[in-house]
């Protein structure tokens, strides 16, 4: 009796099970299909070309004594590839080799071993003619751990980007994946990872690519039939960053060979650095298998950087541009003026000094607001706590820190009263987020303040002109 071809692979699937490793399976065996099973052959369904040529070079002595395990000495092996266009209408080719009798050369496939030392393989980064075999690394010098600033909001991304500098493909951070919001730094720590690196290990191959540049690659590579160069190269690629990998949300195709292309790096114990405006748990429109990989290593978020990182960075730019006289009150201005993007936190600051050396004026706290005005958005900007707080000390001529200390003098509490007033009215945090900007307060706390700053307005004239001075000053901030 013809034996049932599912129950036929399901006992294969147990043996590779045990030969191989858990990733190596999930892989490369359970997306196989078996077809049939007529006169000792099986027949299996493998995704592309690629799948078999790599089942055939890593894998056919364990294919040959499982199949003779399992059929005799007469069972046989036969490949149905899924053509790589995705095309319906043609047949899926359909290649035999046998399962036993290794000495037989005459009915073998003819193979396309992968070879990642082949000069002939197509670079995608160099035109077309050109005889430059070299990789370059894409990467921006001036983009490195040096320039990048720490603070609590980035020192887990940074620490792990130096561990993994230290030891590519060696840690537990393989893949990397760097996610935050936009304009917080993910581009520059990936940078900063790919040229620590190079200078730590100089033979190793790094590649920075945009995602987007990845696909457009893809494609070129399809419509010119060197598909295959392309997965080659990468694969050639000792450490792989890829930058806003969301890109290749919906693009089936384009996920499909970086699976491959990633599975391979990985296997090898080459290293992925991947970066995201999102966590792989809010990725849309990506595959399950790929996210599934994604969570292998670790993802480390970038945060809006507190008060003291922005002035740090701001500081350090300055340095830089060969700024030295820049006066502290313009930069703090900048840096609680801007707080939730660094990208445009920097992009204020060029423009103040460009501002300055174009129109011969001289940086002051007056110019810095000017140009604010201009440089942020013209929809209504929500003003920060700092803000808010920074006015009202300014106001009282308080410094911040006896603001946010426990002590319980009266003018201290009022003024703390007044910048929890204005955080309530003014912003859309909570009461506990305000209470936690103002020394460590409940949100009990807060509302007490509140009742009593609309108490005095309505009772006691001269405090009320305090709010409306503050009002005015913090309206022109905004």
């Amino acid at each position: 009796m013809e034996k049932n071809f599912q129950q036929v692979w399901d006992n294969c699937l147990q043996i590779f099970k045990d030969n191989v490793t858990f990733q190596a399976f999930k892989t490369w065996f359970e997306p196989i299909k078996p077809i049939k099973l007529e006169n000792n052959v099986l027949t299996i369904q493998v995704p592309s070309q690629f799948f078999y040529e790599w089942l055939e070079e890593h894998y056919i002595m364990l294919l040959k004594k499982t199949i003779k395990k399992l059929l005799g000495d007469n069972g046989r092996l036969e490949y149905s590839i899924i053509m790589e266009n995705g095309s319906s209408s043609k047949s899926p080719a359909t290649i035999n080799f046998p399962a036993s009798n290794q000495n037989n050369t005459k009915n073998q496939p003819v193979s396309m071993p992968i070879d990642l030392n082949a000069g002939a393989i197509r670079n995608p980064f160099i035109i077309p003619g050109l005889k430059k075999v070299k990789v370059e690394s894409q990467l921006n010098a001036n983009s490195s751990f040096e320039n990048f600033i720490e603070g609590d909001s980035n020192r887990l991304a940074r620490s792990a980007g130096y561990a993994v500098a230290d030891k590519p493909g060696g840690t537990a951070f393989n893949p990397l994946l760097i996610y935050g919001g936009v304009g917080l730094g993910k581009t520059h720590l990936a940078h900063a990872i790919g040229l620590e690196i190079k200078e730590r290990h100089p033979n190793k191959t790094v590649l920075y690519v945009s995602a987007e540049k990845f696909t457009n690659q893809f494609t070129d590579s399809v419509r010119n039939n060197n598909h295959n160069d392309f997965m080659h190269f990468y694969q050639m690629i000792d450490v792989l960053i890829i930058d806003d990998i969301t890109f290749f949300a919906g693009k089936d195709k384009t996920q499909y060979v970086f699976f491959h292309i990633f599975n391979h790096l990985h296997q090898n114990g080459k290293q992925l650095i991947l970066t995201s405006d999102k966590a792989p748990v809010e990725m849309q429109g990506m595959e399950p298998r790929l996210l599934s990989r994604f969570k292998w290593g670790l993802a480390a978020d970038l945060q809006v950087p507190e008060l003291e990182t922005r002035i740090a960075i701001l500081k350090k730019k300055l340095y830089l541009a060969g700024v030295d006289d820049m006066p502290f009150d313009i930069i703090e201005y900048l840096a609680y003026s801007i707080t939730s993007n660094i990208r445009e936190l920097e992009g204020a600051l060029t423009s103040l000094l460009a501002q300055s050396t174009l129109n011969k004026k001289n940086i002051s706290l007056e110019l810095a607001k000017a140009m604010i005005d201009k440089f942020v958005k013209n929809t209504a900007r929500e003003v920060s706590i700092d803000y808010i707080q920074k006015v009202v000390c300014d106001y009282f001529n308080m410094p911040m820190e006896l603001l946010k200390s426990k002590t319980r003098k009266r003018e201290v509490v009022q003024a703390r009263q007044i910048s929890m007033y204005f955080a309530k009215s003014l912003t859309k945090s909570s009461l506990a987020t305000i209470g936690a900007h103002c020394g460590g307060k409940d949100h009990a706390t807060v509302l007490h303040a509140c009742r009593t700053v609309n108490n005095l307005i309505d009772t006691d004239k001269r405090f009320k002109s305090y709010i409306t001075e503050l009002e005015k000053k913090i309206a022109v901030s905004n």
